[in-house]
């Protein structure tokens, strides 16, 4: 049964689309402080798909005004990171670091109205305030000591002294708006502290730059974090303060781990690159995000970008953190590689083998192994592990060659003996190497399984390997013989 809660927030979410004569359009809008974090590829997902579904505009737009926690090549990174995964973008990438002038006209323009105001406390004076506020037990929050200067004095003293420009939040009242995801959400302005919108280097707090580009950017839908659910009517004055159009907002649950913990690199990778440089494929990733928090309306698991788009529902995302079950990503991954063809699969494994092992393999021999390893691979990266024999050299130690039962004198003999046989059989196919060496087991006195475990090792270095008579048959006769009889030395 529909909620009454999801049939409300479907139902303004519909009229917000009719009533709107203007094309949709949604941001992205990273701050380079580092690699792309899951999460945030989660939030541009869902911003792609939602102008896309609208055939709106998707606008990637880079938040670098917090000069201290830049990070060199993590603007670079982030394109790469969006590219890879095929969120490619309408407009920009456009930096707010370039556009200053915009953000101190309009704090100014906000100061002239009244509704903002010039602040000249110093940093020691703030931190005094704060830890008593604390010792109170307190919010945290501005205590309004420049709000009441006389604004002509304020303009004087900000012509010769260091200060901040400061959002005059209405000191009662209520902001409220209605959530694309939650529904209606109201905060008491005697609640909202007195943001800093322009600070002292003439740089914007995320605030003030946030509602002046997506104003001027034509942005008509927010749909970002739930963190910045409290941010909300901070902006949302602001754009009242202006005279401007307000946005529709969503916000997005926070990804969570299976212990609900926020997603952190003790339980894994959390940054795109590094599911990437795991051998993740972009499409399953995408899948895979796509179902946090929204689920299919046919409940079904695997789907592409494009049936997503087609079939997005805000309304339909659950307001709880969703798990991010990395488990289930595994699965989805590994269902993608199967759904591959043997050639696309070849070129993504010889891809990152290049990129990401260093590795120059023959594509005609990745073309043969791939049909050995295709049900059992989950990742990219798993494939050097499990088929590498077939393509580097090999070690052997006699703990791992002398089977369970077996003696060194015994397990060198069979590998002998098998070495016999091989060298003389011409028609080298795996039906036919499996049917010679269980007749060589059955004439010995031996038992098959061991027999083929012994040969597996010598082989192929490992007691877990693929299909081992397929594997010979990819290998050619001279390696296997070679490697057989170079085992047998090693007893």
């Amino acid at each position: 049964m529909v909620s009454l809660g999801l049939m409300v927030r479907q139902a303004h979410h519909k009229l917000v689309r009719q009533s709107s004569p203007q094309v949709v359009k949604t941001r992205f809008a990273p701050s380079p402080t580092g690699v792309l974090h899951v999460g945030s590829a989660y939030t541009a997902l869902f911003n792609f798909a939602f102008a896309k579904q609208n055939k709106g505009k998707f606008l990637l737009r880079i938040e670098d005004t917090d000069r201290t926690r830049l990070v060199k090549g993590a603007e670079e990174q982030i394109i790469a990171a969006l590219a890879w995964l095929g969120l490619t973008w309408d407009e920009g990438p456009i930096r707010q670091s370039e556009r200053l002038p915009f953000y101190q006209r309009y704090a100014k323009e906000l100061v002239e109205k009244g509704k903002a105001y010039y602040c000249f406390c110093s940093e020691e004076r703030l931190a005094k305030m704060r830890k008593s506020q604390q010792e109170k037990d307190l919010p945290p929050k501005y205590d309004g000591r420049c709000r009441r200067l006389d604004p002509k004095k304020a303009g004087e003293r900000a012509k010769r002294e260091k200060y901040v420009i400061r959002l005059k939040v209405p000191e009662s009242g209520e902001t409220s708006f209605t959530d694309l995801i939650r529904g209606r959400i109201t905060f008491k302005n005697a609640e909202i502290d007195d943001q800093v919108l322009l600070k002292s280097d003439g740089f914007p707090t995320y605030h003030l730059a946030v509602v002046v580009d997506d104003h001027l950017m034509k942005v008509t839908h927010v749909i970002r974090a739930e963190e910045w659910i409290s941010s909300t009517p901070k902006h949302i004055l602001l754009y009242r303060a202006l005279g401007w159009k307000i946005p529709t907002f969503a916000h997005l649950p926070l990804l969570r781990e299976r212990d609900r913990a926020k997603l952190s690199k003790r339980h894994g990778a959390v940054g795109v690159v590094e599911f990437q440089e795991e051998g993740y494929l972009p499409e399953a990733l995408l899948n895979f995000l796509a179902l946090l928090g929204w689920s299919h309306p046919k409940g079904k698991d695997i789907f592409p970008l494009s049936e997503f788009i087609k079939k997005l529902d805000l309304a339909r995302i659950s307001t709880s953190a969703p798990v991010f079950d990395r488990g289930k990503l595994d699965w989805m991954n590994g269902e993608y590689m199967r759904k591959l063809k043997i050639k696309n699969l070849k070129l993504r494994i010889c891809e990152y083998l290049k990129n990401y092992r260093g590795l120059d393999v023959n594509p005609d021999l990745i073309e043969q192994i791939v049909p050995l390893i295709r049900e059992r691979i989950k990742k990219l990266s798993e494939f050097e592990e499990m088929a590498g024999f077939f393509f580097k050299d090999v070690a052997w130690s006699p703990e791992l060659l002398v089977q369970q039962g077996e003696t060194t004198v015994s397990a060198k003999e069979k590998l002998e003996e098998s070495s016999k046989l091989l060298k003389g059989m011409e028609d080298w196919k795996a039906e036919k190497l499996e049917r010679e060496m269980r007749k060589l087991a059955k004439n010995r006195g031996w038992k098959a399984p061991v027999l083929f475990m012994t040969l597996r090792v010598a082989i192929s270095g490992k007691k877990v390997s693929p299909p081992l008579f397929e594997s010979m048959e990819v290998l050619e006769r001279e390696k296997v013989l070679q490697r057989i009889e170079k085992a047998a030395s090693v007893l």
